[in-house]
């Protein structure tokens, strides 16, 4: 049984890099090409509406770049930069793009950049375990803090936590602001995977180490990275039925 096609957008301002970047696919073996975009918002909309598996990404364009694409995003697909500029290509590995293609683009190396996100295809977005219409595990999100940016997959946060009208999010020793509340949030999260644990705290439970009795029949959860959540007493009640305690 033949494995699905991988299912790509092309979204470049240029249209002979578009052009160019059609031209390589049509060469390739299982290769869907769900269709093009110019600008930062056709591209974003197109990510909604199409949910591709895969991103070949220009950075520099008019309306924005392509870190602007994914910002703000409810769910990251597999992204492969291209441009045309190398300055950007540390950003691009910070952020844990699955590669950087630098314009014009090589046959071969678009051809080794395919297979390795056909490798990371079942991590791919849309396709967890969890109910549709919400994240799992295996679904990414794309953070920023300043200058810095990364590609996070769900698993990979511990918690998230109320900054203002923003939310913080813990992961990988590390933290980053999401421009959305954490009710908004919570309401596109499995509820299997994250857990609110007081008003301002969303917890991974797969980040749990222990589970700590605290006052008036509450509980502490000590997380995998040390931290420790004080859970509410009336979400240690919903806690402790969930977990049978």
């Amino acid at each position: 049984m033949n494995a699905r096609p991988l299912r790509v957008l092309i979204v470049d301002d240029t249209r002979l890099a578009r052009q160019e970047l059609r031209t390589l696919l049509a060469d390739l073996p299982d290769i869907e090409l769900l269709g093009e975009a110019d600008d930062v918002p056709a591209a974003q909309a197109a990510i909604a509406r199409l949910r591709p598996d895969l991103v070949l990404l220009d950075i520099q364009m008019p309306s924005g770049t392509g870190f602007d694409v994914i910002d703000g995003l409810d769910s990251a697909p597999l992204v492969v930069f291209t441009t045309a500029y190398d300055q950007y290509a540390v950003r691009a590995f910070e952020a844990n793009a699955l590669d950087y293609l630098v314009k014009p683009v090589d046959a071969l190396r678009l051809a080794a950049a395919l297979q390795r996100a056909r490798a990371r295809l079942p991590e791919a977005p849309w396709l967890g375990a969890a109910p549709r219409g919400l994240l799992g595990a295996d679904d990414q999100v794309f953070l920023r803090e300043g200058e810095r940016c990364w590609f996070v997959a769900l698993r990979e946060i511990s918690r998230i936590v109320v900054d203002g009208n923003y939310a913080r999010v813990w992961f990988r020793n590390e933290c980053a602001l999401l421009a959305r509340s954490l009710s908004a949030l919570e309401a596109r999260l499995d509820p299997a995977l994250f857990f609110r644990a007081n008003r301002n705290t969303l917890v991974n439970l797969r980040a749990v180490k222990a589970i700590d009795l605290a006052v008036n029949d509450g509980f502490e959860l000590e997380l995998k990275d040390g931290s420790r959540i004080e859970v509410s007493r009336r979400q240690s009640r919903e806690l402790r039925e969930r977990l049978a305690l």
